[in-house]
């Protein structure tokens, strides 16, 4: 396309214009190739990960998911739930995040209204070891650290 213009600046300043917007037809499946996967709504440290993991191959398995899920009752009011599910187990309403090394973890929809942002760290020390919850959402947690409140 050739425009012709009085001064060499208003030249550049068309060929901009032309660039920019030769960029913004580019097809969407190459702007969707260039963004990055979304964070998991609930993490895992590396130290959660490789026990959970261990845990799930000592179940028998690498098939297995992590339900993670909390309940009513507990010190503060609401308990965290986690077990190993079977893929036939999930439901279609429930949210599944992956992580590495092909790990799936599976929420149901309302409980993931409380851990949304959690933190699941594992800490294998002789005093206060295990798993750790590092919920945003909860207001308060008892001394375990095993439940919450709201």
């Amino acid at each position: 396309m050739a425009i012709l213009v009085p001064h060499r600046s208003s030249l550049v300043r068309v060929q901009k214009l032309q660039a920019r917007t030769a960029l913004s037809r580019r097809p969407v499946r190459a702007l969707a190739a260039t963004v990055a996967k979304p964070k998991p709504a609930i993490t895992l440290t590396d130290n959660a990960l490789a026990h959970l993991t261990k845990l799930r191959n000592e179940n028998g398995s690498d098939k297995l998911l992590l339900r993670m899920g909390v309940k009513s009752g507990g010190c503060s009011g609401m308990s965290y739930l986690l077990d190993f599910a079977k893929e036939e187990d999930v439901r279609p309403d429930d949210a599944v995040m992956e992580y590495e090394g092909g790990f799936r973890l599976v929420c149901d929809p309302k409980s993931l209204l409380y851990l949304f942002g959690l933190q699941l760290d594992y800490s294998d020390a002789l005093i206060g070891g295990g798993f750790q919850f590092h919920n945003p959402n909860a207001e308060s947690s008892c001394g375990c650290g095993k439940s919450f409140g709201v």
